[in-house]
């Protein structure tokens, strides 16, 4: 899969939350990653590399594939109601409100959700969390985790778009 400059320090940034944020290690952490694009994908395989138990959701059979054939376990993004009650970390990369009350209402303490997606993000604004759970919305991540590699892919796209129109 095609990664994009700005999709490792996101990547690294999440992991880097999840171990300054956490009391475990994320070796044998039980963790869902929820969207399977290219940010997704590439925190599910860093997660695995470090023996966390790694879910990925999704929602297309192409997808699905793709997580089993990378030894994942794969769920579906529209089913994830009463599937949460097992896991200790949960990434959101997807950026519309999946994650409502309801969802989240099988979570045990101390759940820790990581919303990487953009805004309005995956956590629907009205959401009521079970007690000992939280939530870090944590967008920007690559400007903030690695500043000069973001401004550097930042601007070679910049620059890229400028030569392809003509302009430079």
């Amino acid at each position: 899969m095609r990664q994009t400059a700005n999709t490792f320090p996101t990547c690294e940034g999440a992991l880097q939350l999840a171990m300054e944020q956490t009391a475990f290690t994320l070796q044998n952490a039980r963790c869902l990653v929820i969207g399977a694009g290219r940010i997704g994908m590439l925190l599910a395989r860093k997660l695995y590399a470090l023996d966390a138990q790694v879910a990925v959701s999704a929602r297309c059979t192409r997808d699905f594939a793709r997580i089993a054939a990378a030894g994942l376990h794969a769920l579906d993004t529209r089913r994830l109601a009463g599937h949460l009650a097992g896991f200790d970390l949960i990434f959101n990369t997807v950026p519309a409100p999946i994650l409502t009350t309801e969802v989240l209402s099988d979570m045990k303490p101390p759940c820790f959700i990581i919303d990487l997606a953009s805004l309005p993000g995956g956590v629907a604004a009205d959401t009521l969390l079970p007690d000992g759970c939280r939530v870090l919305h944590a967008l920007s991540l690559p400007g903030k985790v690695a500043p000069l590699s973001a401004a550097r892919a930042v601007f070679d796209t910049v620059d890229t778009i400028l030569h392809e129109e003509g302009i430079l």
